[in-house]
């Protein structure tokens, strides 16, 4: 078989492994988290039906090029995280990438300080420096957020320090308050700014047991997305100074952000803040109880190493690690929604090394249903599908090594 033909095998196998994992989340009567993109559009258009009258008068005209129900969405934004103003973008990419440089032009250094593992370095193909002009510099590697000596020693200047609250792909992790306050005076002692990116910032005022305006008081700015935890269609908002608001307002026209019409997105954003946000701390500490069944299910199934990290999470969702190759993990799970139509683990499975796999954890309104013992009992039937799918790889590959012989 020719490398060409084999990846498109192997792409043919994932891509078969995809639709049956949407298939199984799809029908599946148990989940952990029953997140709205994964519906169909006509359950989405549902929703927002059924709930946008809460939220905003309809009999209202509609927005044109920002005004209106997108004004509004931006007053309540400033107003919750006790900011002068914000501005509604349409991705989260965008209001940073626009707030940075905003920053640079004022403070005239592009750098920007910031970890190894932010979306930006991670997620965003070089666009701060190929699209913006500024110069990215990473204060560490390390699975936590920098600290306050990290930043204080740094061996060049910068104009901006970058903080993921939570570190998404470090765990979900935050820094405590104390530690946070710490880092922030230490880049104010160099005379930089300080911007938050606060994608799911929604979700840590537990953690740091503060209030959002508290949390968000510390930043120069912020930026916060409305459907990674708030469940909307999309779209993101930068909150600060009005004076760097109303710049950064330019920028997204001249970035394309200038979008004709986007009352569904906002109107979803705004249904977000008004359901899912006041929810968030209840998922957080029910995180917790998962996490901890996940951990003594695993235990007790015999798996010889398992970690869920952090061990207590800081917000409602954390990581999973487990000592196998994230292609028998991934099958394992689909296998027992299919079977079961119990979703333990409903996202991808992603390579930590050698053997082993890594995903991801949340936790919303359907994981309120769970107890630690149907964690635990799920937990069992899991580590056997695994079981099964291992011995199966063994057998196929000694069966192969038969046939070459």
């Amino acid at each position: 078989m020719t490398d060409t033909a084999e990846q498109g095998g192997e792409q043919s196998a994932q891509e078969r492994l995809r639709e049956r994992r949407a298939a199984a989340f799809l029908g599946a009567e148990r989940v952990l988290a029953r997140a709205g993109f994964r519906g169909t559009l006509r359950e989405r258009l549902a929703w927002l039906q059924e709930a946008a009258p809460e939220v905003y008068d309809l009999d209202e005209p509609g927005d044109m090029y920002g005004n209106r129900i997108v004004e509004a969405l931006e007053d309540r934004v400033a107003a919750l995280l006790g900011t002068e103003a914000a501005a509604f973008f349409p991705t989260g990419t965008m209001a940073q990438q626009i707030a940075l440089r905003c920053w640079a032009g004022r403070t005239g250094n592009p750098t920007v300080a910031l970890h190894a593992l932010a979306h930006p370095e991670v997620h965003e193909r070089s666009a701060l420096s190929e699209v913006a002009g500024l110069r990215p510099v990473r204060l560490t590697g390390e699975p936590r957020l920098p600290t306050a000596e990290e930043v204080r020693d740094f061996e060049e200047p910068f104009g901006t320090l970058m903080l993921e609250l939570p570190l998404r792909d470090a765990g979900f992790v935050l820094p405590s308050w104390e530690e946070l306050t710490e880092v922030v005076e230490a880049a104010r002692e160099r005379d930089a700014v300080v911007h938050f990116d606060g994608a799911r910032l929604w979700e840590s005022t537990v953690h740091f047991g503060r209030p959002l305006d508290e949390i968000a008081g510390l930043a120069d700015s912020v930026y916060v997305s409305f459907y990674k935890s708030l469940d909307g269609f999309g779209g993101a908002a930068l909150a600060g100074p009005r004076t760097l608001v109303e710049e950064a307002k330019t920028w997204r026209h001249r970035y394309g952000g200038m979008i004709f019409q986007q009352f569904p997105t906002v109107l979803s954003a705004l249904v977000g803040l008004e359901r899912e946000l006041p929810r968030l701390p209840q998922y957080v500490s029910h995180a917790r109880v998962v996490a901890a069944a996940l951990r003594e299910g695993f235990a007790e199934a015999g798996v010889p190493w398992a970690r869920v990290f952090p061990e207590e999470p800081h917000t409602h969702e954390f990581q999973v690690w487990l000592p196998y190759d994230p292609d028998v993990l991934a099958e394992a799970a689909v296998r027992q929604a299919e079977q079961t139509r119990t979703l333990l683990f409903g996202v991808p499975w992603d390579r930590g090394g050698p053997g082993l796999g890594i995903t991801e954890v949340t936790v919303r309104a359907d994981g309120l249903a769970w107890t630690a013992d149907d964690v635990k009992a799920a937990v069992v039937d899991f580590v056997a599908r695994v079981r099964e799918v291992a011995g199966e790889a063994v057998e196929t590959v000694e069966a192969i090594e038969t046939v070459g012989k």
